[in-house]
Formats: structure tokens, C-alpha cells, sequence
């Protein structure tokens, strides 16, 4: 594959940035996760704002507009002849020195634009089966110190919980805030069913999900009560249905929270509903931007 990196595209064995980029040394950046299916990125438009979104919360300057982005999104899809895929821009502070202060990073920031050929996170298998969770006892981060709205390079906290997970041959780990309530997955945002009623957690100690507001939307189109509320742990283990949603996972049951089967022990009626809702509006014109449309051009950083 090539990776578009600061305006060239450049093998993926050949593409690397300076030790000296405050990306590496402090997770100075900031990243979106975005997929392709059949020809059209899904929702590129709500991607490239919630980029940019976290771009102004850091004070970190563009040095692409929006427009700009997404030519090169698209370039680096058509260069690497793909049409689903999973794509990875990324946006750090730059070069500057071992300081922090990003004043001393005093060149442009540093663009790169991965994709890769992908269907989905995890085998088919898991989605007919379902996920096995552990509620970590890692805390997601407290909107006090860090906004989870921002997308970040920095995802200790969630790596931690997913290490927790590990450790105990789990699939997935659930976090919660520094209030007790549920957060959200490693890297997902996180539903619970309840006598039919789909509860989400408030955008608070979470990730604004891109998955997340179409599954909200599929759902009350559907005729499921939505809610935005907080919930606990005990309410996890009593729930009928359980599941995840993300760009990477797309929507994938959880069938069992720290040895507690839920329901019947595979995902429920609900969530392979909106699974299959949310598939039938992925790869369409009307959700998505085309890869190929009018004459190519290269983009210029």
C-alpha cells in the first residue's frame, strides 16, 4: 500500500516521520478512523468535522482545508485501487524538540493518510457469536482533564483497559467514568437493551460516535425507544441485549460481562436488527462520498 504523507504517497515500508515529531514523543495529534464500502466513504463529511472539531480544541493549524482532506482521502483510496476499506488520517503538532511546548514544533504539521483493504474488526464468527467482556478498572477520562470529544493520539487509558481485558481472555473491556457510570468500550461506544428500550450513555465521558448517531437515528426510524442515560454497572448484567458500535467494529454484540451470560447468551433480536439496518445504508450515494468521480487530480499539501 501507499501512504499519502505530507502531500507524496510513498510506500507503506518507506513511510516514516522524524523521532523529533511531537505525534510520537507526546501524542501531540490528532486521528480519524473512517470506512469505504463499494465505492463511497461513509459519512466523510461528519469525519472531516469532527476532524477538524478536534483540531480547533487543540489549537493545532490545518495545514489542509477540509476540501483539501478529503481530495486526499480520496487520492490515496484511488492510488491503492480500493474500494472498501478501512482509512486512517492523521494530523500531528510536527517537528519540534524534546520540550513539549508546541511552540518549538516550527515547521507544518504533519499529514498522513492510511488505508487498508478491510471487510470488518473482528471475524463473521464473533458477530454470530457474540463478544465476552470485562468491566476494567481502568477509568475512561474525566471530561475535567481531557474531552473525550477529542479524537487524540493518546489512548493510554483505553489501552490499559483493553490490556485489562486481555489478561483475563476476555474479547473486549467496558469502561467506566470516575463516577461509576458506564463509558464506553476500549474503542467503542456502548448500547444496553432493557424490555425493548435502547439506552446509550450521554456524550459526556464518551467518544461523539459517528456509528453511534446512526444507530440512534436507524433505531427511532425503526420505532425503538431511544435514551441518553446514565446506567451502572448492575443494570449492564440485567440487560437483555448488550452491544458495541464503532467505524471499526460497526455494531457487534456482547453476550457475556464478567462471567454473567446475558439473555439467551448470543446477541439479541435488537442488535442483528440495527446490524442489518446499519449495513443496508452503508456503500450507497446517499451516505456516502465516491471514490471515483469526475477527472483525478493529485492533491497538494
Amino acid at each position: 500500500m501507499k501512504i499519502y504523507l505530507n502531500g507524496e504517497f510513498v510506500p507503506e515500508e518507506k513511510a516514516s516521520v522524524s523521532v523529533f515529531d511531537h505525534g510520537l514523543l507526546y501524542g501531540d495529534g490528532i486521528f480519524e478512523g473512517i470506512r469505504a464500502y463499494n465505492g463511497y466513504v461513509f459519512k466523510l463529511g461528519q469525519h472531516l468535522d469532527r476532524l477538524y472539531d478536534s483540531a480547533q480544541a487543540i489549537r493545532l493549524a490545518m495545514p489542509l482545508s477540509k476540501v483539501e482532506m478529503e481530495d486526499a482521502i480520496l487520492e490515496t483510496l484511488r492510488v491503492n485501487e480500493v474500494e472498501t476499506s478501512y482509512i486512517r488520517p492523521i494530523v500531528t503538532r510536527g517537528v519540534g524538540d524534546l520540550g513539549i511546548d508546541p511552540r518549538k514544533c516550527k515547521g507544518k504539521p504533519t499529514v498522513i493518510v492510511i488505508c487498508k483493504e478491510w471487510k470488518s474488526l473482528y471475524p463473521e464468527e464473533l458477530y454470530q457469536r457474540g463478544l465476552r467482556a470485562k468491566v476494567a478498572s481502568t477509568r475512561a477520562r474525566a471530561p475535567e482533564s481531557l474531552s473525550p470529544s477529542i479524537k487524540s493520539l493518546n489512548y493510554l487509558n483505553n489501552i490499559m483497559a483493553k490490556l485489562e481485558a486481555n489478561a483475563w481472555g476476555a474479547d473486549e473491556g467496558i469502561m467506566l467514568d470516575v463516577r461509576g457510570n458506564v463509558a464506553e468500550g476500549t474503542a467503542d461506544n456502548l448500547f444496553m437493551i432493557k424490555h425493548g428500550v435502547v439506552y446509550t450513555p450521554p456524550i459526556v465521558c464518551n467518544l461523539p460516535g459517528i456509528t453511534r448517531a446512526t444507530i440512534m437515528e436507524l433505531a427511532s426510524e425503526a420505532g425503538y425507544e431511544v435514551r441518553e442515560e446514565n446506567f451502572g454497572v448492575a443494570q449492564l448484567y440485567m440487560a437483555d441485549e448488550v452491544f458495541l458500535t464503532g467505524t471499526a467494529a460497526e455494531v457487534i454484540g456482547i453476550v457475556e460481562i464478567d462471567g454473567r451470560i446475558l439473555g439467551k447468551g448470543t446477541p439479541g433480536l435488537v442488535t442483528n436488527d440495527l446490524r442489518k439496518r446499519f449495513k443496508s445504508v452503508t456503500g450507497i450515494p446517499e451516505t456516502g462520498t465516491a471514490i471515483y468521480k469526475g477527472q483525478l487530480q493529485k492533491v497538494k499539501a
